[in-house]
């Protein structure tokens, strides 16, 4: 994933998730509806952390992610009965915040045809921001 970031940046490895594009993900013109992609990049983000890890950490700690900014592009129609690789790579930027940054892959594309820029914070129940857990931060560094 091409992004011009600040050297300090440390960029996790990137990880793939495919996802089978059904005809009720589409508009009228068998092309996926924008929306949708949103779906499938939280999809792909909740597959790195893992639905466990998130379930525990909101049920026993009351501890969960909200989206704070998405910037996303889509350059390419993704259509029906694609079945497209979401690339995922992620870094944190400070004690609150992580940015994930997402592509997604048609078959045997040569760019990627939709990209997005996510910034995910951390919060408690009472919606405030919180440190993200140790937890967290041990699984996707070791990752």
């Amino acid at each position: 994933m091409k992004r011009t970031l600040p050297e300090h940046i440390q960029l996790s490895q990137i990880y793939h998730y495919p996802v089978q594009i059904y005809y009720e993900d589409t508009d009228f013109s068998g092309v996926v509806y924008h929306p949708n992609f949103l779906k499938y990049f939280e999809r792909a983000r909740e597959h790195v952390i893992g639905a466990q890890m998130l379930a525990q950490l909101w049920q026993q700690q009351g501890i969960g992610f909200a989206v704070y900014k998405t910037n996303m592009g889509c350059f390419e129609g993704v259509e029906f009965a694609d079945v497209i690789d979401v690339r995922t790579q992620f870094y944190f930027d400070g004690p609150y915040r992580s940015i994930w940054l997402q592509e997604i892959w048609r078959p045997n594309g040569t760019k990627p045809a939709v990209t997005a820029e996510i910034e995910m914070v951390c919060m408690n129940q009472a919606r405030a921001l919180c440190p993200l857990p140790s937890e967290v931060l041990q699984l996707l560094e070791s990752k």
